[in-house]
């Protein structure tokens, strides 16, 4: 099923080369190193040591390795899950070096196999960071219903684990922004908005042929009806495209998968990156403030690529022409698409209030 399936191939060897540099870099810190303006005092780092543990599934995929670096950079004890005992291995001879890592073996398909790998974890953080179990480039839709089976897993092992309290789900933006478009019906003097309440459109997904939205799209809606039903409280993070250093080589799949249908929502204003570090802190402050005022769907992007020269740029990251990304003249003029604003004010918001938390926590101390 491909949850961190650590094979033989390049990008393998630099994730693993990562997550040794990263164990190393945060070995025998008895208190992790963040800016003085949020973090400096004493309550900022020093919580339950109930909340300490927490597991990440994908936790050696691009985002993953992010996340478990930002989790032990805030003071958390992190559990690692791959899906093989040769993983295990190999990771257990880099993590012995740092005693806030351990490495566990579960399958994605067995919600018992999961439960176990959650025992003593207070949170989990679902990243959803798969890979093609065919290795090839591409995701499918059998990978899609992969995913969604994954998700419901996920929660309802959750549910079952005594000791869980939370969990973090990575959706995409990719489940917000695949809207039908009637431009008649649109009062063309005023700009739609695409925020945490706009879910995508399944059957336009699926007539498009977007499996990755689609496996996104309904990945996320199986694990709030689970959530709804067994009271397990989740939040869903829905960033853009991943991007950070060397991301397409250490992310093929998942950045190709994003990107079918570019064009489409270049045109629209709805093609936006997010890097992959500020990402993980977003998880972790969002999982974070689940204790007093986060909840439900947040979006989180860095910027939207609306000039040529962006996709550009874009294009020369992910070795795709440029009209692959923003079109040509021909195809622009031929085909009028209807243009969205897209809004993470919602998470704007949040983080605003954290830092405005941090600061008053601060003031304490001069």
């Amino acid at each position: 099923m491909g949850i961190a399936r650590l094979q033989e191939r390049e990008e393998d060897h630099e994730l693993l080369q990562e997550l040794r540099r990263m164990l190393v870099s945060s070995a025998g810190q008895d208190k992790p190193h963040l800016p003085q303006k949020c973090f400096s005092s004493k309550s900022a780092y020093e919580d339950d040591s109930a909340e300490k543990l927490v597991c990440v599934t994908s936790g050696v995929s691009f985002l993953g390795l992010a996340v478990v670096n930002r989790l032990l950079l805030r003071g958390y004890s992190v559990r690692i899950i791959v899906n093989n005992s040769l993983d295990v291995e190999k990771l257990r001879e880099m993590t012995t070096a740092n005693v806030n890592v351990t490495v566990v073996m579960a399958k994605l398909a067995e919600v018992e196999s999961l439960s176990q790998a959650f025992q003593g974890c207070r949170g989990v953080f679902h990243t959803s960071g798969f890979t093609d179990p065919a290795g090839l480039s591409g995701y499918t839709k059998s990978m899609a219903d992969i995913e969604v089976k994954a998700s419901a897993n996920v929660m309802r092992a959750c549910a079952v684990t005594p000791s869980v309290r939370k969990c973090v789900l990575t959706s995409s933006l990719l489940a917000c922004v695949w809207q039908e478009q009637d431009i008649s019906q649109n009062d063309l003097s005023t700009i739609p908005v695409i925020n945490h309440d706009c879910w995508s459109h399944e059957s336009l997904c699926i007539e498009k042929k977007l499996w990755y939205a689609l496996g996104k799209l309904r990945a996320e809606k199986a694990a709030w009806t689970l959530a709804k039903e067994t009271g397990l409280k989740l939040t869903t993070i829905c960033p853009g495209l991943i991007t950070g250093p060397e991301f397409f080589s250490r992310n093929p799949t998942a950045t190709i998968a994003y990107l079918k249908g570019a064009q489409e929502m270049y045109q629209c204003g709805v093609l936006a990156t997010v890097d992959v570090m500020r990402l993980a802190e977003v998880h972790v402050s969002v999982y974070k403030a689940m204790n007093k005022s986060a909840f439900g769907r947040y979006i989180c992007f860095d910027k939207v690529i609306e000039t040529e020269k962006e996709a550009e740029k874009l294009a020369r990251e992910t070795s795709m022409s440029k009209n692959k990304i923003c079109g040509n003249d021909e195809e622009s003029s031929s085909v009028h698409h209807l243009r969205y604003e897209l809004s993470n004010k919602k998470l704007t918001n949040l983080l605003s209030r954290t830092l405005r938390s941090c600061y008053n926590q601060n003031q304490q101390f001069y």
